[in-house]
């Protein structure tokens, strides 16, 4: 028992879910390296924290089999201890304790102290903006509110994240000049609901204000918006998007649905008509931007009629990017109380269909793209590609730049001129230009 007991703990954080998951992952990981522990993110430890997505059925199931494949390396001996935390053990706490009962301890998404207790450190409050960042060098997520107080029918963050926290502009920019001083170059700006941003602190919206400040961050040379609610969209962002060259011309608006009987099922606060006019003024303001959108097929009342209107809409609006997801019955949500009515079968079908139409629309926006030149960040160097995205692509969702690695040879973490000689349905392959 004696070596044992001398046995020094290696913490392995496993993620799962969102880039909301990834940050906290990462703010746990430079709490526990401030005490003294040796962490490490998703390699061998003999001491595991899962950090759990609950948010729709697909995701849980990832979650528990997680937690069930680690217990069995404990069972094995291979490792000494599994916690869990996130959104799955805030949501399910009291059934994962009775299901899954060998997992040494759950943790909800605020219980942080009691987490790195558990671990042997103590929570430091002076550690603001500290983080072990997990993604390559060069972009990191920067999460500027936490929770969300819309009452979206279909949707159970509430539940887990809680009412809609801001984190305070000076916070945020400390937060961003420590990640620039790490060499990040990108700052994906993250949060339940963006558009909401500075309403708790500041009685207004304040996103504006805060990218005002965030470009002055030197190092920083990108800036990407990531999930806004379109209700109540604050417009002076858009003029900071067009006069501040560091904000990417680039916005992530999860849409779900554009016909009128399923958004106000939805309860998302708005109509065809109004979402339309958003998007025209977007493109108005910003005539080069990229807009991603995500949908909904399937919602319990969903008629064919109602995605008819969708398919046309999408076939009509011409995204950048979009992604789509079916339906997923989420107890304790207000849609819960209505009849999951369209079969599994449907929902995928329909989920098809919009993504055929896209990949329709990506290729032919991606032609037009071959023989212009575009300046490219390079993430990484897979196989025998460089791999880098323009600025209307957000990192793992959105297209890519190929460079031949046996013709040319380019800095990971570095930007360069990029010309497209040929574009497919979701990638660009190009050369560098001097």
């Amino acid at each position: 028992m004696r070596t044992k007991s001398l046995k020094k703990n290696k913490i392995n954080v496993v993620t799962l879910g969102c880039s909301k998951n990834v940050y906290d992952s990462e703010v746990l990981m430079g709490q526990l390296k401030a005490g003294g522990k040796e962490v490490v993110h998703e390699e061998e430890g003999n001491v595991v924290v899962i950090n759990t997505c609950g948010f729709i059925n697909n995701a849980k199931e990832e979650s528990v089999n997680t937690i069930l494949e680690f217990l069995q390396k404990k069972e094995q001996g291979e490792v000494d201890k599994v916690f869990v935390t996130g959104c799955l053990s805030e949501r399910y706490k009291p059934d994962l304790e009775k299901e899954i009962p060998d997992v040494d301890q759950y943790f909800g998404t605020t219980e942080l102290p009691s987490l790195l207790k558990a671990l042997g450190a103590d929570y430091r409050h002076e550690l603001i903006g500290e983080r072990l960042t997990t993604t390559p060098k060069n972009y990191a997520y920067l999460k500027i509110a936490e929770g969300c107080d819309r009452p979206c029918s279909f949707c159970a963050i509430p539940l887990m994240r809680g009412k809609h926290k801001s984190t305070p502009i000076e916070d945020l920019v400390k937060e961003a000049e420590k990640l620039a001083a790490n060499g990040v170059k990108e700052l994906v700006l993250i949060a339940q609901d963006l558009t909401y941003y500075g309403l708790d602190l500041y009685k207004k919206r304040a996103l504006a204000d805060l990218l005002k400040e965030l470009v002055k961050v030197e190092g920083v040379e990108w800036i990407r918006l990531h999930y806004a609610f379109p209700t109540g969209f604050p417009m002076d962002v858009l003029e900071v998007m067009k006069n501040e060259p560091k904000v990417c011309n680039y916005i992530d608006i999860p849409l779900q649905h554009i016909s009128d009987a399923i958004l106000k099922s939805m309860r998302r606060g708005t109509t065809q008509a109004k979402t339309t006019k958003l998007l025209k003024d977007f493109r108005e303001a910003v005539p080069h931007m990229a807009i991603r959108t995500t949908l909904i097929v399937g919602y319990p009342g969903e008629t064919e009629e109602d995605f008819q209107t969708l398919k046309e809409w999408v076939k009509e609006m011409r995204f950048e990017r979009l992604g789509c997801f079916t339906y997923s019955h989420e107890e304790n949500t207000h849609a819960y109380n209505l009849e999951d009515d369209v079969p599994e079968e449907v929902k995928q079908q329909r989920a098809s269909e919009i993504m055929d139409i896209q990949s329709q629309i990506s290729w032919e926006l991606n032609q037009e793209k071959v023989g212009k030149t575009f300046r490219c960040v390079i993430d990484r160097k897979e196989g025998n590609y460089f791999v880098g995205r323009t600025e209307f692509d957000s990192p793992d969702v959105d297209n890519e730049v190929l460079i031949d690695a046996s013709q040319y040879y380019l800095k990971t973490g570095e930007f360069a001129n990029i010309i497209v000689e040929e574009a497919g349905d979701f990638d660009l392959y190009g050369k560098p230009v001097a």
